[in-house]
C-alpha cells in the first residue's frame, strides 16, 4: 500500500539523490497523522461546544479526581501555559458556568479552580467523543501494532518530556 509521504520521498530521492530522505518516511507520516488528529479533534470537541484549550483545562481538572480542583499554578504545569494566559481562560471558563473559584484554604491569598457538575459532565462526553474519534484513526492496526507503535513513540517522545524547564 502506498501513500503521499511514498511518493514525497520517491520525488526527494530522484530529485536529490545526494540526501539522505530517510527521516522523510517516518516524521512526515508523523506530522500528517497530527493534522488528522487535530481535525479529529477540533471535530470530537466542536460536538460539545468546546475549543481545544477549554478541554485540556477541563479534563486537567477531571483527571485531578475527586474534588476536581487544581490551583492556577498546577493548571499551568499541566497545560504549558503563561499565568496571564491561564487567568483568561479561567475567567472564560467561569463565565460558561464550567469552573468555579475558590478560596484556597490552606493559602488564604490562594484560589483553587473547581470543576463545576457541567464542567464535569462535559469533559466527560467530549472525551468519550474524542476517544471515538481516535480509535477510527487507529483503526487499521491491530492491538499489538497500536502497543508497539505507542512504544516507539514513548521512545521518541521522552527525552523532549523530560527535559527540565
Amino acid at each position: 500500500m502506498e501513500d503521499e509521504v511514498d511518493r514525497l520521498v520517491a520525488a526527494w530521492r530522484r530529485e536529490r539523490p545526494d540526501l539522505d530522505v530517510e527521516p522523510l518516511e517516518v516524521l512526515s507520516r508523523v506530522s500528517r497523522l497530527a493534522r488528522h488528529l487535530d481535525r479529529a479533534r477540533r471535530i470530537a470537541f466542536a460536538e460539545h461546544a468546546l475549543e481545544p484549550w477549554e478541554f485540556d483545562v477541563l479534563t486537567s481538572l477531571r483527571r485531578a479526581g475527586a474534588p476536581y480542583q487544581l490551583s492556577p499554578g498546577q493548571l499551568l504545569t499541566q497545560t504549558l501555559v503563561t499565568s496571564g494566559t491561564m487567568t483568561n481562560r479561567i475567567d472564560r471558563l467561569a463565565k460558561k458556568s464550567l469552573v468555579e473559584r475558590l478560596p484556597d484554604p490552606s493559602d488564604r491569598r490562594g484560589v483553587l479552580v473547581r470543576l463545576t457538575e457541567e464542567g464535569r459532565d462535559r469533559a466527560d462526553q467530549a472525551l468519550a467523543g474524542l476517544l471515538e474519534q481516535e480509535r477510527a484513526l487507529l483503526a487499521e492496526l491491530s492491538r499489538a501494532q497500536r502497543g508497539e507503535l505507542a512504544g516507539l513513540l514513548r521512545q521518541l517522545t521522552a527525552p523532549f518530556d523530560n527535559i527540565p524547564g
